[in-house]
């Protein structure tokens, strides 16, 4: 029996003389529309609302004053088990006290889609036009014995300044509302709600049999539920959604098979449904380093995570995202020029100016705590290759090409031609001065060669031979000046440093995958950038990125390390690094931006969709390979 454990306040260490939960033990939950961290110990520490990059209301998270919302037994604070209801994003908490059990089932519900009658065994469009509810439900059932449990929702509005005025809004003591003139919460349970300060609280002892429910929403259209079968009956259909948009992917039937479900669930859950922008993570702030400063706001979509997320969702045959954020991209205002800027808000906002929280303590001390993102006003050259090779893996897949959206198209590509030759920030947006990176130019080439491909099949012939001849310039500027004399690509231009970003030479097609200066790079890579095992995307000590202080390497590079073995071929390499990335995932399949190769502790924002997206791009290399291996 699990020993009975006061809970204590959010102030006190849990374990480890930390008062946070390790990153990678949080639980996401998502309704396309925001997004819910929930610690192992049932507290809701993470929710902005109404949409993902919204000011918190819930934000224990960067700080334990901040508000949550805890659901479980009294006095116990580690649970006995916490998995994902399978194919879906419902969260189940089993809990065992000395007196009982209990099962504790969260959900970000999901309403019933417009076409309730679609035939969801074809393989034509899921039903994934569906109105979010707007609502957080928590369900609690007793399933042997007696357990006293406790609700205490605790928000603070405004990234965690207003605390909130709690009114009861119902006779019956079911019901209350508390708002800070912008959002308004409506908390409704078949508890008894009483009101302690800036708490709503409820607690109660379960026998067995017994369900009750505490339902939290935020929209002026849906109520709370009714009862406890109308929260149970929106738990079903929340569930009925996910596992119908899952089905309409292709996974092989292997045994990484779970891994990719979750991350492609992940990527759906981290995109935003009313326009079909996709965020890089859910979250603000959350450390690269311990203690660091690298804390970036990610609740944002940027063009390159975006485009590259697509890749992994054709990969799996979930297409129809793809058109949902095609559209998006046609109808988002650029520059003067006609260049897509690097980032924008979810409903395509341009201006998310930095600013930093001071109030706020930060994840273990890491400080600044940051919201918008001034990485928005760089230059990165790499965006007009990641959006034209994401819009022509879709035309193929597709078949056509959105017109409306083959004028933006050609902008990126001529902005490609006029910046190609010009320094940047990269890929990975230093903060340092601009140098000539490898992979901006490489990306740039991807554009115009991708440019010229379309234009062919548009019928544009002049143009696309005009693209390819400065398609073939680019590509050989970049193999007279971004090789080193040994054979190996380079970060940049008159460097010997390496960068994981060069990964991306065989993955994009720029040369052939059995070239000596491609299998040189991907083995240095391997050699010189690992850190216990892992890759970081480059020397900190031999780059000028802006910033002081260390990383963790970055899964992502890990990833394309998994694939760039595959496409070299070494499959036996490819697959034993595979297998340690996957053993190194959350206890729910989830990954953070960074990994800390010593303690392999997750770090940075979480969970990351261009961490997922490469997973999937690596999985599926190394499955093709398996299958491609001669019997016997």
């Amino acid at each position: 029996m699990s020993p009975s454990i006061q809970i204590p306040p959010h102030d006190v260490p849990l374990s480890g003389g930390s008062p946070f939960p390790p990153i990678a033990d949080y639980a996401f939950l998502s309704d396309c529309h925001s997004s819910a961290l929930i610690a192992p110990d049932g507290n809701v520490e993470w929710l902005c609302i109404p949409r993902f990059d919204s000011a918190s209301v819930f934000g224990s998270l960067l700080d334990r004053r901040a508000g949550g919302f805890r659901l479980g037994p009294y006095g116990i604070v580690v649970p006995l088990s916490v998995r994902y209801e399978p194919g879906t994003m419902i969260l189940e908490t089993t809990w065992m006290t000395p007196s009982g059990w209990i099962i504790v089932r969260d959900a970000l519900t999901i309403g019933l889609w417009h076409d309730e009658h679609a035939d969801q065994t074809s393989h034509t469009r899921p039903p994934t036009d569906h109105d979010a509810d707007h609502m957080l439900v928590r369900t609690v059932e007793c399933l042997q014995g007696q357990v006293q449990v406790e609700a205490i929702c605790e928000p603070i509005f405004g990234y965690g300044r207003t605390p909130a005025n709690w009114t009861m809004i119902t006779d019956d003591w079911a019901a209350a509302e508390a708002s800070d003139g912008e959002v308004t919460l409506r908390l409704r349970s078949d508890l008894r709600l009483g009101i302690e300060g800036n708490r709503a609280r409820a607690r109660h002892t379960l026998t067995t049999g017994e369900r009750r429910y505490v339902a939290l929403g935020w929209s002026h259209g849906i109520a709370c539920p009714s009862g406890g079968e109308d929260a149970l009956q929106r738990l079903r259909v929340t569930s009925q959604y996910w596992r119908s948009w899952l089905a309409g992917g292709r996974f092989p039937d292997h045994r990484w098979r779970s891994y990719l479900q979750r991350s492609a669930l992940t990527l759906k859950g981290l995109t935003y449904a009313p326009t079909g922008a996709t965020v890089a993570a859910a979250t603000t702030s959350l450390p690269e380093t311990p203690g660091g400063e690298r804390n970036w706001d990610y609740r944002y979509c940027w063009m390159r995570d975006a485009t590259f997320t697509l890749w992994g969702l054709h990969a799996l045959g979930l297409d129809w995202e793809a058109d949902d954020f095609m559209q998006f991209v046609a109808d988002l205002q650029r520059d003067e020029g006609g260049a897509l800027q690097i980032m924008y808000g979810v409903g395509g906002e341009r201006d998310l100016t930095e600013q930093t929280l001071d109030h706020l303590t930060g994840y273990e001390g890491a400080v600044p705590v940051r919201i918008g993102n001034a990485a928005s006003v760089q230059r990165q050259n790499d965006v007009y290759g990641a959006v034209l090779d994401s819009v022509y893996i879709h035309m193929k897949v597709r078949g056509l090409l959105p017109q409306r959206l083959w004028p933006v198209l050609k902008d990126q590509v001529r902005c490609a031609i006029s910046h190609w030759d010009q320094p940047d920030q990269g890929i990975w947006e230093a903060r340092g001065e601009p140098k000539h990176y490898v992979s901006s130019k490489l990306m740039c080439w991807v554009a115009v060669d991708r440019g010229a491909r379309l234009a062919e099949s548009q019928g544009e012939h002049q143009l696309a031979q005009e693209w390819s001849t400065i398609a073939d310039e680019i590509r050989r500027d970049i193999l007279e000046n971004g090789v080193s004399a040994r054979g190996v690509f380079r970060q940049h231009y008159g460097t010997d440093s390496l960068d994981a970003s060069t990964l991306l030479i065989p993955l994009v097609r720029f040369l052939p995958t059995d070239d000596e200066r491609v299998r040189a790079t991907v083995l240095a890579i391997g050699e010189e950038l690992q850190d216990k095992g892992f890759i970081q995307r480059y020397k900190v000590e031999e780059t000028d990125d802006g910033l002081s202080g260390g990383e963790g390497t970055f899964l992502i590079c890990s990833f394309w390390y998994v694939s760039a073995l595959s496409e070299v071929g070494e499959h036996t390499r490819a697959c034993a690094m595979l297998e340690r990335l996957l053993a190194h995932s959350s206890p729910l399949g989830l990954y953070a931006e960074e990994l800390d190769a010593r303690t392999g502790r997750q770090l940075g924002n979480y969970p990351q969709a261009f961490t997922h997206l490469a997973l999937i791009n690596a999985v599926l290399h190394v499955i093709h390979d398996e299958e491609s291996e001669p019997a016997g």
